[in-house]
């Protein structure tokens, strides 16, 4: 069994086809899937797709883009959402001063709340981090320092710095289809050195489709093709490499029940 451990089931593009989707990924083997919040204010929409699946999950959070245009969140409004028994995790939330969609002093505020609501929850925390490696891994050790708490680089593509201190606080590593992309021999070397009982596998989907589905509408199933890749690069058959990152998984998103037959 695999894990889509990140994807965005709530987004327009799966309106059409939604169910046959999510019934794709069940026959490609992937048993369970966590469709990520970016925008509270279509949190119910989020849960109501996690309520609507055997093995579906959801998180709550405001991703660094939309931190301006959403409204302010506090810690009390996110572990209020959080205690629903189908939210396993805070965010998707962080820095990515790539786009710069939002001011980053907002960014930065809005992720230290997340940091804070995932510490008193102790679920996991979901972050997005793009060109802000120095800021993400200050913050993070800062916010450690006051108490801890658990989480996961989300679609990582960032440098070995960021890496190495994320994985000296605990975090974990999530690999999207980036992994298996012709120009991304940095991140496949820094891949190669994360420790396999730290590593995740998602897609992220609609964005970001592995090599061979490049271009296309990504979806859960095709996480089995950025597994096989990783695999690969850890020197793991595919059994070897689904089992442990789906062992990791369970025992970073605890809230989560694995399912029997896996």
């Amino acid at each position: 069994m695999l894990v889509d451990s990140h994807c965005h089931l709530d987004f327009d593009v799966f309106d059409e086809d939604r169910a046959e989707t999510i019934q794709r990924a069940r026959d490609a083997g992937v048993g369970t899937i966590v469709t990520i919040c970016t925008r509270v204010t279509r949190f119910e929409e989020i849960r109501a797709i996690a309520e609507g699946g055997d093995n579906i999950w959801c998180s709550v959070g405001i991703h660094p883009h939309q931190a301006e245009e959403e409204p302010v969140v506090t810690v009390e409004d996110l572990v209020q959402r959080a205690q629903h028994p189908k939210v396993v995790g805070i965010g998707e939330t962080g820095l990515d001063y790539y786009y710069d969609n939002s001011p980053r002093e907002l960014q930065q505020s809005s992720f230290r709340t997340h940091i804070a609501a995932a510490r008193e929850t102790g679920l996991p925390l979901i972050v997005h981090t793009r060109d802000a490696d120095a800021d993400m891994a200050d913050i993070l050790e800062d916010e450690m320092g006051k108490g801890a708490f658990p989480g996961v680089l989300h679609c990582f593509s960032s440098g070995r710095a960021l890496a190495e201190r994320a994985l000296a606080i605990g975090f974990y590593i999530s690999l999207s289809g980036i992994v298996t992309f012709k120009n991304a021999e940095d991140l496949r070397d820094i891949a190669r050195d994360v420790p396999v009982d730290r590593i995740l596998v998602e897609t992220d989907s609609p964005f970001l489709a592995p090599i061979p589905n490049r271009g296309k509408r990504n979806e859960p199933s095709f996480v089995v093709h950025t597994a096989e890749r990783v695999a690969e690069l850890k020197g793991l058959n595919n059994e070897e490499l689904s089992k442990a990152s789906t062992d990791n998984f369970f025992r970073l998103f605890n809230k989560t029940l694995r399912p029997e037959a896996a």
